[in-house]
């Protein structure tokens, strides 16, 4: 489990589902630029999109997914959609659960992530396992928890998480703690994969990252994506311009050499740009 099948671009879960191994983040996206680009995703192969209550736009989500199988094809199950609840939703996480299964309205949710840890985030994740016997949630997963977090809660639950999505990129590498999960067969994504906003241009023009991006002709968003794979990190980068998202699932025609994979990892700074 949790090893990537780089031939079809996914990885195999412990819940036993597959999940494409690069997609789409919808955050800060408004309603129809979340639903053209998650349609712009899907129309070049795409098949991964993440959003979440807090986002505002599960319901483009949908939208753009149901659209997208009409328009091009596409089977509801070649489609992998993760949404999270907010630890404000914790006390009551059904009615979170069922408002989620109602906006986005595509039969059954792929996975469901708690956001980040808060009071009552247990009592919401057995109310999720629930709703995975019931196969309305395929997967469970949890964002922005760490080791400590992790040792405390996964003690409390009866189906281990099968994915931790936290805040990863060149400057933040979680070099202890993408271990620490991946060792338990959970698969880490990671959010933010370009540095976030306010701190993107920053990354894509780092000179260690543009370099190697010359030298195999690619963008430094591309080499950056490319690292975050050959660690077997999920990238999920957010982007509203279909030509960004065209070129950001655009990753299986290089490998990174092992020097190139010590560069990046060089330049960790244990930089976090966001609070969580």
């Amino acid at each position: 489990m949790g090893v990537f099948d780089f031939e079809n671009r996914t990885v195999l879960l412990n819940s036993g589902y597959t999940m494409p191994i690069m997609g789409l983040g919808t955050y800060a996206l408004d309603h129809d630029t979340c639903l053209n680009s998650v349609m712009a995703l899907i129309a070049h192969g795409g098949r991964l999109i993440d959003t979440a209550y807090m986002y505002g736009n599960e319901e483009a989500v949908g939208e753009g997914v149901r659209r997208a199988m009409a328009e091009y094809g596409v089977p509801r199950v070649e489609i992998f959609v993760i949404t999270k609840i907010y630890p404000n939703q914790f006390s009551d996480p059904e009615s979170a659960i069922e408002m989620a299964l109602e906006k986005l309205d595509i039969g059954y949710i792929d996975m469901m992530l708690l956001h980040h840890p808060g009071s009552n985030d247990v009592k919401a994740y057995l109310a999720m396992e629930k709703y995975v016997t019931e196969g309305k949630i395929h997967s469970l997963g949890l964002s922005n928890w760490y080791i400590e977090e992790l040792a405390d809660f996964l003690p409390q639950v009866n189906i281990m998480p099968s994915l931790v999505q936290n805040e990863i990129h060149p400057y933040y590498q979680e070099q202890e703690v993408v271990p620490f999960i991946q060792e338990k067969g959970i698969v880490v994504q990671c959010w933010y994969p370009l540095g976030g906003r306010g701190y993107t241009k920053e990354l894509l023009t780092d000179e260690t990252i543009t370099a190697i991006a010359s030298a195999h002709g690619l963008s430094a968003a591309q080499v950056i994506l490319r690292w975050d794979l050959q660690r077997g990190v999920v990238v999920i980068p957010g982007s509203s311009n279909p030509d960004h998202i065209r070129e950001n699932l655009d990753l299986f025609s290089f490998d990174l050499t092992s020097e190139e994979m010590d560069q990046i990892a060089a330049l960790d700074r244990g930089e976090k740009h966001d609070w969580y």
